[in-house]
């Protein structure tokens, strides 16, 4: 098996991978397209196309649902629990063992410095883990309804699941829905982002070779209009996870309003870090560089706010430009500090805003400028950035940037802190910085916001349920509760008098 040193010098040498899937995954195995079309995917600390894959359509989609639905209810759904735990187990194991060729390709997909495919690698094998252990586990209750009755629930799987992945965490999200889905005894049809199909591909075929039986696990790739679309809309379909942008993330409900098919949206965030001034400093500085600058901002719960009490402020954003200045850039093999941003369309997006914040006077303290990776003078790379002392009523305070741009705002004390937090249209994660447990744990109440971390930001794992409240979307992935996201719950009362 090669490693990771084994595929970046082929990588280097060929531009290219072998190992890279060809075709969708359906019934079991690699396929031909109805129509012999491709398109190409692009590394993006080079700016320039690495490989090809299918550009699927509707009747591609079409296949795959309807096989899922067979497998559905002709094997999976019958299938014994510890049986499907037994096939998610292995999984895990087979994830690990290919660690080096996920992450490789992950970083030339996406663009992410190696250390973080790794890293998320590693947690999509720990998510079927997780789930392998809760598939015999998934309980129902009794209900108590005197001595003539018996009332008791069951929870069955909800059918054939349409998994929407993202670009920006393509096998992390891939595996909180899959891992679950599976797990309750759901089949799936899951369309990777056109930017990052392959390992969602790689994924399939990982399962495949644990044993899960043909059809369950269908992957199409393709474009949203082409294949995303007729996925969300088709009858066949019983349940949506879509991650994504709020404006999608509305088609998609329209979609499945249609068919009343059921859904469950993460969409987009603009999340605070509340820094108070008796938090211990040398943490909220890391915490701070790491929630905004990992992945290059391109996350939907980075910390793109830093909500800052004025006695701190200065002192706190002087040493936060020192350490950002500080950062290496760099193509994600290299594993630099901060690697590109995912294509040439959303740098030009993240330009725009710092564009028309520079016109209106923004106080940039660092970065704010497009540049180039300095080993190659290649790539699609933004400078990161801090921009100082934002209105609340600004474009910067109010907006989804989703790239390495930290806005600062200034806040009086606690209570103003907490109201800043909440004054925004998103709601899906929050940082408070603080040494006062007691009001750590009272802001954490306050904030409107679907997870809160209190000195640690992403702290938790695959055990904690993560999703958002307001523009943010709804329903949960992750723990237990996204286990039930994937189940529909029948109850039952008999009289036994």
């Amino acid at each position: 098996m090669q490693t990771a040193r084994d595929l970046i010098a082929e990588y280097t040498s060929t531009g290219t991978l072998e190992a890279l899937p060809k075709g969708h995954f359906i019934d079991g195995t690699f396929i031909r397209p109805s129509h012999n079309r491709t398109m190409e995917s692009f590394d993006p600390g080079r700016g320039e196309a690495f490989s090809g894959f299918t550009a699927g359509t509707r009747e591609d989609v079409d296949q795959a649902v309807r096989s899922s639905r067979r497998a559905f209810e002709t094997v999976w759904r019958d299938t014994g629990p510890a049986e499907r735990g037994r096939i998610l187990q292995k999984a895990a194991a087979l994830i690990l063992e290919n660690l080096d060729l996920l992450a490789v390709t992950e970083t030339l997909d996406s663009g992410k410095p190696l250390q973080e495919a790794m890293g998320d690698v590693r947690g999509a094998a720990r998510a079927f883990e997780y789930y392998a252990g809760a598939c015999d586990k998934l309980q129902g209750d009794s209900f108590p309804l005197g001595p003539d009755h018996i009332g008791y629930s069951i929870h069955e799987p909800v059918g054939v699941t349409a998994h929407i992945i993202p670009w920006n965490f393509p096998i992390s999200t891939a595996a909180r829905g899959f891992a679950p889905a599976l797990a309750a005894g759901c089949t799936v049809v899951a369309k990777p982002a056109e930017q990052t199909p392959f390992t969602a591909l790689l994924l399939a075929k990982l399962l495949s070779d644990a044993g899960l039986p043909d059809g369950v696990l269908n992957v199409v790739t393709g474009t949203g209009i082409e294949t995303g679309a007729p996925l969300t809309s088709h009858a066949g379909v019983d349940h949506i996870t879509f991650t994504g942008s709020v404006q999608t993330g509305k088609a998609v409900m329209k979609a499945a309003a249609e068919e009343v098919t059921r859904v469950v949206l993460e969409l987009g965030g603009k999340s605070p870090v509340v820094v108070l001034s008796d938090c211990d400093r040398e943490q909220a500085l890391n915490g701070v560089l790491g929630a905004i600058y990992e992945n290059a901002g391109q996350i939907c719960s980075a910390g793109s706010r830093l909500v800052i009490e004025r006695s701190i402020h200065a002192d706190f954003v002087e040493q936060l430009v020192r350490r950002t200045k500080a950062l290496k850039l760099g193509h994600g093999l290299e594993n630099p500090d901060v690697g590109p941003v995912n294509s040439a369309e959303h740098l030009a997006k993240i330009a725009g805003f710092l564009d028309r914040a520079r016109a209106r006077g923004a106080s940039i303290a660092t970065g704010g400028s497009v540049t180039q990776d300095p080993a190659t003078g290649k790539g699609w790379f933004f400078e990161p950035t801090i921009v100082d002392s934002v209105a609340a009523d600004d474009e910067l305070a109010r907006e989804e940037i989703f790239g390495p741009v930290l806005t600062v705002q200034v806040a009086e004390d606690a209570e103003h802190a907490l109201a800043l937090a909440n004054e925004c249209q998103y709601g899906l994660v929050a940082g408070i910085y603080t040494s006062d447990f007691a009001r750590a744990h009272r802001l954490a109440r306050l904030i409107d916001a679907g997870q809160i971390y209190i000195n640690e930001y992403f702290a938790g794992g695959i055990e904690v349920p993560f999703g958002g409240n307001k523009k943010s979307g709804f329903g949960r992935e992750k723990g237990l509760e996204g286990l039930k996201s994937y189940c529909k719950t029948k109850s039952i009362a008999a009289r036994i008098a």
